[in-house]
């Protein structure tokens, strides 16, 4: 096994969901519910089925594209969802 893409993926993902939205919303499951194993397994489940679809789509792209317009198509959508999410009008 390839370790690098491994701790790369680790890496980007923890760092990336440490502290969002998505964290504080399990928090608030969590305690609201005070079911531990089921928040964690329901949210683990949804990350994990979520990166298994990013990860293959990505490996079908990687065939298609140079990785210059992967990294060019990969900003340009990173811009986009900025400027919407700045934009936004619930976002203050």
């Amino acid at each position: 096994m390839d370790w690098k893409p491994l701790l790369l993926a680790f890496t980007a993902v923890f760092l990336a969901e440490f502290g969002d939205k998505t964290q504080l919303l399990i928090l608030s499951l969590a305690a609201k519910e005070g079911k531990f194993l089921a928040t964690f397994l329901g949210a683990a489940l949804a990350l994990s089925f979520t990166s298994l679809i990013a990860a293959w789509l990505g490996s079908i792209v990687f065939k298609l594209l140079p990785p210059n317009w992967i990294r060019i198509i990969a900003g340009v959508f990173f811009i986009f969802f900025g400027v919407v999410t700045l934009l936004s009008k619930n976002n203050f």
